[in-house]
């Protein structure tokens, strides 16, 4: 309305008043009479009473606003003569954060400058206005609970990043995150808080005392006696680490927790409140009094079924009242303070939201009566308010006031226009609307009133005191079992109730993504599907930058309630169109991933970057899919494009920021989502080392040049998405391979591919964070049954360890109790079956659109890598952070789906069309963890054969340019269980220690749990192994290569890394060895124990390839085998050597370096080749190992113990350390096995006795002039230099040219020394 407050007229509806009988039978409006008491029923005086019919004046709508406009003076007028102003406070009536002066560090502050968020080690910011008398309040909504000091100071303070609010002699902090209060010196005070909490600070300048409350509950009296006098007033101030973050209200918002006597330092808008509740009063009576116009009287209306109804006198009434109520609406105070309450007052009768059609009635009225701005900036001023009230609730134990909020949201979504507004402007805009779907987890499980509901707790006690899960299940005693089940009775009253909060978040979903509400527009769906594909941008192009990053705690609920919500409109369309796909078979088709319909932003594809593809594969595209790429687009997009794009907007980023705002990068034009929970865009970047503090808003256009490209997306319609006509919209490009099956709606299909997306960003990750709670109970759980071992343990005598043991006792059990009430909750709102369920149907569907994308052949590289991520991911989730809660087995089709996801590893870990590293790294890692479990490994066995055997042949590829290490420990796993000694699960020395500082291959920590599995060897894939190594001779010989040179380079470099940690413990002065380089050690030597334990594998499996010397390799395989296996006994078993006194030392990183992994690696090796073999095979082995210049029998003799006499004597007195023997791990290695080993030993000893005897002095003459080792026995042609077979075989391996002039050799001919000679 253009004219407020004055005449009769309405020019923006332009209503026609008239009071004329004649008129009103054609307008519908009531008789003089009838109106005029109606009009004062309806607008009753300041005392709610009407005058006498005598005395009062006859109202008509001509001089209805006249009458109006003195009721609403009146009550200003004795309003304004009632407040006084409070006297006390300095500074502008709006209080606001200090961004000018009042700062120090970097920090990042919101548009509305209430919200503020820690860019730097420990930034401070004030107020605007500060008190220096009376009794002042503001609160502090927290949106983290790191470390921040929250208080007072004076404007004398000095703050630095070390120093801040109550760390100078005038300033005074509270500190929730250590508990403690500060002022110079720092005691224990208060309570901790929590992401979600409001602190109140209250000060008492007559007094001269702070005191603070958490969430309305006082915490004390925090210090008295403060400074006060002349000079001295007070500003609100705080200090915050790096990204933490919060929300002042100082006034501007009602208070959540109001203390008497104390006043807001902002002034609530007093006069604007008293005529909104006044005209809010005047809009109740109208929906409370009918006017029966047959009767020719007024009666009494049920409120909660009102209608408008087309009545005109009702309509020009209640314009009257909107022309006052409409630019109040537009202040959030009001809005939270007069509406919002009014609003959640009609839904406290209860019953579902559709059984309140008054909002309905009411926002159509506001669309209707109002301005278009002004019902913009009253619902969002309004969802705000929801969303701020939602997030900083307590929670209590029926989650009421979350429910509360929640019904409020659906009923203002439910009005058509109001959501369709919201969701283009507001909702993912201005709001994080994401919060609406999160149910924070209480921190202070008495005050969430989890004990009510859990009075009973109980906890696991199934691990032993090395944290490994004990194998014999003990027997539950009739208490444990009780107490069992009343704890599992309270988890499931209590996931009833936070199941009705998730069935309401659902809710929202299903009105976002209604698809039938076209009118006036578009549907919600295809609004809400550009926003979340904006959404999913932002999160997806801004890993590092974590304003405008979704928290990922957020991230999971909202992926479940989505899941949810796709899942209700995929089986709904599925029961409309039986031919369509059910949800249960929901993938997301290939054509999606290449025809540009949908923007992956700059994710990287399974090919690498989509220009490089189009490029590529334009003819495979155009032949396969019928898609065209417009050759003016590839010119476009090079390399050279797109640095200088990158040169540009860094310049341009400069030219409009000062320098120190840089480290912001483009981020600061979004939602920050750390500060305020509402508005706040964090756009001012301030920074007291900056030129100018204050960072304009950049130019829209300059920012998306900035930041990324804009999103093809904002400009899509339905007919682009679902297509229509013949054009099959996001469908365009079936290839042949696909079937023309409809799947579902187009539209559905980008929602499912937004959820993998969102699953892949960050919702893994937090899922691995949240088992920490998990991991807590259980160590609890262990210190408490230790505790309780020990204090039956305990003498009697000893009264005092007792009692110490009690408090201890007391301690644990007070600890276990708080835990397992907050693992309750987690297991509900995170762990529970049904989320369980959610991530094995996103896993199942990732893997249909694997395959599907698979069978386009060269078209699979378009698919983005995250697919693959999260099909790895979701089924290590399922495998290690739902359980034990819930058991995987259980789901349906879990066996199945087990083999078709081994069949994908094992496809593609060496897939040529997929060349990210760090994908294929995956990938592999994959696959390894996959064939450490029984049941997984059955799954590899059960694909296809010709699958098993091409990931054997992919297995066995050279080693070298790829990364290897996993591979080996794929090998490895296959063979753990069938080597030599190669059955435990854990080291012999390192059984007492905890798992963790032991796992096997350190090369792989992600592995660790997997290495404490037990043995399960495959046969099955062995003998595939055995096949291609036979068949396929020049497989065998490129393979045993790369891993004879991996293991020579592995073990050189522990030896060289052994002697500097053994020259830094030698000296003199205290030094202490890097752990990066003890971890890199170690990893060296497990390397080399894995390489070692291969070519134990290969001689066990395919002999022949070292001994059967009709293969062209096999004799210098051979030898060089025999050369590294006599180096790294050498090495290993030399009495009192570098090896022997660094595995003494046992420092900490070097706990799996010890005699056994390696020794009895080796010993296998070698018994395979001398004493499990025919006697020829045997022959050519002992006649290759002792032809070695480095072979000692000593070596030998170590693994049985039989060290010489001398060194014995010698090593007697330093240490009482047992020698060496294989003997001594009986428990490790069989008698069968120990008797392999006498049988070798004396072998070698008869043998190398023998051959003392027979072998001649040679000349030097006659030696090979390279090695100097083995007698001349080839000669080059066509130069005819000599050397021995051994040297020239291996030289040629990689270089055909002479060792000495360098002629290209053409052949090598056996050369025999003339007798003559």
């Amino acid at each position: 309305m253009t004219s407020r407050g004055a005449g009769t007229t309405f020019s923006r509806k332009n209503y026609r008043l008239s009071t004329e009988p004649e008129k009103s039978k054609v307008t519908g409006i009531v008789n003089s009479r009838l109106l005029n008491d109606y009009l004062h029923r309806v607008f009753t005086n300041a005392d709610g009473n009407q005058p006498a019919a005598a005395y009062r004046k006859h109202l008509t709508f001509q001089n209805l606003q006249e009458h109006l406009d003195r009721l609403l003076a009146e009550e200003n007028g004795s309003e304004d003569s009632r407040d006084q102003v409070v006297e006390g406070r300095l500074g502008p009536s709006t209080v606001v954060l200090d961004h000018t002066s009042g700062f120090e560090g970097l920090l990042l502050v919101d548009d509305d400058l209430l919200g503020v968020i820690g860019h730097s080690n420990f930034g401070s910011i004030r107020a605007t206005t500060c008190v220096y008398k009376g009794k002042w309040i503001y609160e502090v909504l927290i949106s983290s609970q790191g470390l921040m000091q929250i208080g007072w100071c004076t404007l004398n303070c000095r703050f630095n990043q070390e120093e801040g609010v109550g760390d100078t002699p005038d300033s005074y902090a509270y500190d929730g995150n250590r508990v403690r209060k500060w002022n110079v010196t720092t005691t224990n005070y208060g309570k901790s808080w929590a992401a979600g909490d409001i602190v109140s600070c209250l000060i008492d300048l007559d007094e001269g005392t702070i005191a603070f409350c958490l969430n309305g509950i006082s915490l004390g009296t925090a210090f008295d006696n403060i400074t006060r006098g002349a000079g001295m007033a007070y500003f609100p101030a705080i200090s915050l680490s790096f990204k933490e973050s919060v929300a002042f209200n100082f006034g501007s918002r009602p208070l959540r927790y109001p203390v008497e006597g104390y006043h807001p330092l902002q002034d609530p808008p007093v006069a604007d409140l008293v005529k909104a509740r006044k005209l809010l009063g005047y809009l109740k009576n109208v929906i409370h009094i009918g006017i029966d116009v047959t009767e020719g009287k007024l009666v009494e209306k049920d409120t909660s079924m009102w209608q408008l109804q087309g009545e005109p006198t009702v309509l020009i009434t209640l314009a009257h009242i909107f022309n006052y109520f409409s630019p109040l609406m537009c202040k959030v105070y009001l809005v939270e303070d007069v509406l919002m309450t009014f609003l959640l007052s009609i839904l406290e009768r209860g019953g579902a939201v559709e059984a309140h059609p008054l909002i309905q009635q009411l926002l159509d009225l506001m669309w209707l009566l109002m301005e278009e701005y002004e019902v913009h900036e009253c619902l969002k001023q309004l969802l705000m308010s929801l969303l701020r009230a939602y997030r900083f609730s307590p929670i209590i134990p029926d989650l009421g006031l979350q429910i509360h909020y929640l019904r409020l949201t659906i009923a203002v979504l439910k009005h058509e226009k109001s959501r369709k507004y919201l969701l283009s402007n507001v909702l993912f805009d201005v709001l994080r609307s994401v919060v609406f779907f999160y149910i924070k987890s209480p921190l202070r499980v008495e005050e969430a009133g989890l004990q009510e509901l859990i009075p009973t707790t109980w906890w696991p006690n199934r691990f032993t005191k090395e944290g490994k899960e004990s194998k014999e299940a003990k027997e539950e005693s009739a208490e444990e079992r009780l107490r069992r089940r009343a704890y599992e009775r309270g988890c499931q009253r209590l996931k009833k109730r936070i199941e009705v909060v998730e069935g309401l978040q659902v809710q929202i979903l299903k009105l976002l993504l209604n698809n039938k509400d076209r009118g006036g527009g578009e549907a919600s769906r295809y609004i809400f599907l550009n926003k979340f594909r904006k959404f999913l941008q932002e999160n997806a192009s801004n890993r590092g930058n974590l304003t405008v990053l979704c928290p990922p705690e957020y991230m999971v609920c909202f992926l479940h309630r989505l899941i949810a919500a796709l899942r209700f409109f995929w089986d709904g369309h599925k029961a409309k169109t039986p031919a369509a796909l059910s949800s249960e078979e929901a993938y997301v088709p290939p054509q999606l991933f290449y025809n540009g319909k949908v923007d992956y932003f700059d994710l990287q594809r399974l090919g690498g970057l989509l220009s490089h593809l189009k490029k590529t594969l334009k003819d495979d595209l155009a032949a396969k899919a019928n898609v065209l790429i417009d050759p003016a687009e590839l010119q476009a997009v090079t390399m050279d494009d797109l640095d200088e794009d990158e040169e540009s907007a860094t310049s341009a980023a400069q030219s409009q920021r000062p320098s120190a705002a840089l480290a912001i990068g483009g981020a600061l034009a979004r939602p920050g989502w750390l500060s305020s929970p509402t508005l706040g865009r964090a756009n001012r970047f301030l920074s007291t080392a900056a030129v100018s503090l204050m960072n304009p808003r950049r130019p829209l256009g300059t920012l998306e040049k900035i930041k990324v490209r804009t999103l093809s997306v904002e400009q899509r319609t339905e007919e682009d998405i679902e297509g229509s006509h013949g054009n099959e919209g996001l469908l365009l490009g079936r290839p042949p391979e696909e079937p023309e099956q409809p799947i579902t709606e187009n539209s559905l299909l980008e929602v499912l591919d937004g959820i993998v997306m969102m699953y892949n960003l960050s919702v893994h990750q937090q899922l691995g964070k949240m088992v920490g709670v998990s991991d807590d109970v259980n160590e609890y759980a262990m210190a408490l049954k230790d505790t309780e071992e020990k204090i039956s343990r305990c003498p009697k005598r000893r009264r005092d360890i007792h009692e110490e043991l009690l408090k201890s006792q007391k301690v644990f059990s007070e600890k276990l109790n708080h835990l397992s009430r907050r693992l309750a909750w987690i297991n509900v709102t995170i762990y529970s079956k049904e989320k369980m369920q959610d991530v094995y149907w996103l896993l199942r569907v990732c893997i249909r659109t694997i395959e599907h994308g698979d069978r386009t052949g060269s078209l699979f590289a378009f698919m983005p890598e995250f697919y693959l991520s999260v099909a790895m991911n979701s089924y290590s989730a399922l495998k290690n952070y739902f359980s034990p809660v819930n058991s995987m087995e259980e789901l349906p089709g879990y066996e199945e789906t087990l083999m078709r996801l081994a069949a994908i590893l094992a496809k593609h870990f060496a897939d040529s069309r997929i060349v990210g590293t760090d994908i294929r790294d995956s990938l592999m890692q994959a696959l390894a963890s996959y064939v450490c479990y029984p049941h997984s490994l059955r799954a590899v066995e059960r694909i296809p054969e010709d699958q098993r055997i091409s990931m054997m042949k992919n297995l066995l590829a050279p080693y070298e340019q790829r990364p290897w290490a996993q591979t080996n420990w794929i090998l490895v796993r296959l063979w753990r269980g069938c080597g030599f000694g190669y059955r435990y699960t854990r080291l012999p020395h390192l059984l007492k220690t905890k798992p963790e500082d032991a796992s096997l291959p350190s090369l792989q920590r992600d592995l660790s749990v997997a290495s404490f599995q037990k043995p399960c060897p495959s046969t099955l894939l062995q003998r595939h192994m055995a096949d291609l190594l036979r068949s396929d001779r020049d497989l065998a010989p490129s393979f045993l290569n790369s891993v004879l040179n991996q293991l020579n380079w592995a073990f050189s470099e522990f030896i060289g890394m052994i002697q500097e940690i053994q020259q830094a413990a030698e000296r003199l002065e205290r030094n202490f060895v890097d752990s990066r380089q003890l971890k890199v050690c170690a990893t060296c030597f497990d390397l080399s124990v894995s390489l070692l334990r291969v070519l134990e594998m290969t001689v066990t499996l395919a002999p022949e390839i070292f001994l059967d010397w009709n293969r062209p390799s096999s004799e210098l395989l051979l030898r060089r085998l025999a050369q590294l296996l006599n180096q790294v006994l050498n090495r290993v078993t030399a009495e009192r050597n570098l090896f022997d006194r660094v595995v003494n030392l046992r420092l900490p990183g070097l706990e799996s370096v010890d005699h056994y992994p390696i020794l009895v690696a080796v010993t296998g090796i070698l018994v395979r080749l001398l004493v499990d073999t025919d006697v020829q095979g045997a022959e050519r082995a002992t006649a290759v190992l002792l032809a070695d210049p480095c072979f000692q029998l000593r070596s030998i003799q170590y693994l049985l113990g039989h060290a010489e006499p001398s060194a014995l004597a010698a090593a007697a007195p330093a240490t009482d350390k047992r020698h060496f023997s294989l003997h001594t791990y009986t428990e490790y290695i069989s008698t069968e096995e120990l008797a392999k080993v006498d049988k070798m030993l004396n072998h070698l000893s008869e043998e190398s006795k023998q051959a003392a005897a027979t072998t001649l002095p040679t000349s030097e003459e006659d030696l090979c002039p390279i090695c100097y080792a083995h007698p001349i026995s080839a000669i080059f042609r066509p130069c005819s230099h000599k050397s021995c077979k051994a040297c020239i075989n291996q030289h040629l391996m990689n270089n055909k040219d002479c060792f000495f002039c360098k002629a290209t050799i053409t052949g090598v001919d056996d050369f025999t020394k003339p007798a003559s000679s």
